[in-house]
């Protein structure tokens, strides 16, 4: 179980946490590599799941409007390369999905987070989306994302940079 001395969730206008990790397809994919580019770097918890679902078919339907505005979208759960496939392939999707197995980039962004179901308490990530500039700092930030909408809030966001 994670200890007390998680990271806080990176406020805007501060540098966003590097992060480097495997796609589903098994590519690399950095921070670092996306540079010079606005980035949407958004957590969920799992694949395949009604709220999950919703929130990446929105970002695959929005997909053109972000290219055109040169923003690359990037998913990231702690789910591995098998069920990232699926789920890609399943929703056509259009964009990595990062594998956090081990939930470091969720932890470096603050939102591995303690979580309550019936009563019983598990760890696991909170839904938020971190909206990076070109310039590599956190623009925008969604800490408790509602999955219908998000998409186009993320859009209208980064327009505005």
């Amino acid at each position: 179980m994670p200890d007390e001395t998680l990271s806080a969730m990176p406020s805007e206008g501060k540098k966003a946490p590097a992060f480097t990790a495997l796609d589903g397809e098994g590519n690399k994919v950095s921070l670092a590599s996306l540079k010079g580019r606005p980035v949407v770097l958004y957590f969920y918890p799992k694949d395949d799941t009604p709220g999950c679902t919703v929130e990446a078919k929105g970002f695959r339907d929005a997909a053109a409007a972000f290219a055109k505005a040169g923003a690359a979208v990037v998913g990231v759960s702690p789910d591995d390369a098998a069920a990232h496939c699926k789920f890609t392939k399943k929703f056509g999707l259009n964009f990595p999905l990062l594998c956090d197995t081990d939930h470091a980039i969720a932890e470096k962004y603050g939102v591995w987070v303690e979580k309550s179901m019936y009563g019983k308490k598990y760890w696991g990530v909170q839904r938020a989306t971190f909206l990076i500039g070109a310039d590599g700092k956190i623009a925008k930030v969604w800490p408790k994302v509602k999955p219908e909408g998000h998409a186009e809030d993320v859009l209208a966001a980064v327009a505005a940079l």
